[in-house]
């Protein structure tokens, strides 16, 4: 089978990548072609593989090529991430629904030849949940909480949902959309996500760097690993129509944690050392967009896929240091200082 992952080279696509070469099929069948579309090259190992094949631009370049592309799955990750689009609404606007409208329309096309209709998961997010005043919200959302979104990122990620909804019952695609919990610990430097910090604090102390976070100890948000995530994606595609169970969008699953508890963690786990390089200093930019998210939520729909959360957050902080081992030691440094 053929794959396309959008934003494959980014941190889940390309971890989602590495799983799936290593399986080797996909909802039993043998994977002969993963295509990596990202506005930058795929990691080098897998571009060394004979199965991948790296396209490097934006994404909405490359649509108009994919209408006579047939692909048997799509993986739809790529996107500008929160800060950005805050900061820049019409780059939110053109990388986020543009780009999505032009893929949607690209797969639509080959169904209106006579081709099967290709199976699509959207990497959605918990931004589409917020305050709103007309509706009452009590912080930790479940996967039948009204999205009420109060980010331009949210914004858009709830208006992809919905339209991959409606293509799905058109027929035009088999589409599912899956609302991501905040993956940490990222690796590499923080980028224009608001929600940066909650990796920072975590792996700069690691690296025997300082970091600052920039919200109160007491926020609490629904987080989780980048291989519990990259598992519920697989498990998403591999469901059947009747284990989804409709056409709306699923929360995977996730530990609810206050950024104390985060501390707490890195504490128990790389000693108090790394804990004291974490300051505080209030960024209201990034606190006030924060305060829009969910503190937690539920995923009583992912759990009946068998998808279940990280056993806690230590356990993620492990995983990151075993993966530093296995990648990149000098990340490290901070924990032999």
């Amino acid at each position: 089978m053929k794959l396309l992952i959008t934003g494959g080279a980014g941190y889940v696509g390309a971890r989602l990548a590495r799983t799936l070469l290593a399986r080797g099929s996909l909802d039993g069948r043998a994977i002969t072609r993963i295509v990596i579309a990202d506005q930058a090259p795929a990691p080098a190992d897998l571009l060394a593989d004979a199965r991948v094949e790296g396209r490097v631009g934006k994404l909405l370049a490359h649509c108009q090529g994919l209408r006579d592309e047939a692909f048997d799955g799509v993986f739809h990750l790529a996107s500008a991430v929160s800060g950005e689009c805050e900061a820049d609404f019409e780059l939110g606007l053109h990388s986020n629904l543009d780009s999505t409208r032009a893929l949607l329309d690209a797969l639509r096309h080959r169904a209106e030849q006579g081709g099967t209709p290709t199976k699509l998961v959207f990497s959605s997010s918990v931004a589409v949940f917020g305050p709103d005043p007309a509706v009452p919200f009590a912080g930790i959302v479940a996967d039948d909480t009204l999205p009420t979104p109060q980010t331009s990122y949210g914004t858009h990620k709830y208006i992809c949902e919905l339209l991959i909804a409606d293509y799905t019952r058109k027929g035009y695609i088999d589409g599912r959309a899956a609302r991501l919990m905040t993956v940490t610990v990222r690796p590499g430097r923080p980028n224009g996500a608001a929600s940066s910090f909650f990796s920072g604090i975590i792996r700069e102390p690691l690296a025997g760097e300082p970091s600052v976070c920039p919200v109160d100890a007491g926020v609490s948000h629904p987080l989780t690993s980048v291989q519990a995530t990259v598992d519920g994606l697989i498990a998403v595609y591999e469901a059947s129509r009747e284990a989804f169970v409709g056409r709306t969008a699923l929360n995977l699953p996730a530990i609810n944690c206050t950024v104390q508890q985060m501390l707490d963690a890195l504490q128990a786990v790389a000693g108090p050392k790394v804990r004291a390089r974490v300051s505080f200093q209030r960024d209201e930019r990034i606190a006030g967009i924060v305060a829009n998210w969910p503190s937690g939520s539920t995923a009583a729909r992912a759990a009946r896929l068998g998808l279940k959360a990280p056993a806690s957050f230590e356990a993620i902080i492990r995983q990151y240091i075993e993966d530093c081992r296995a990648t990149n030691p000098a990340a490290l440094k901070g924990m032999d200082a």
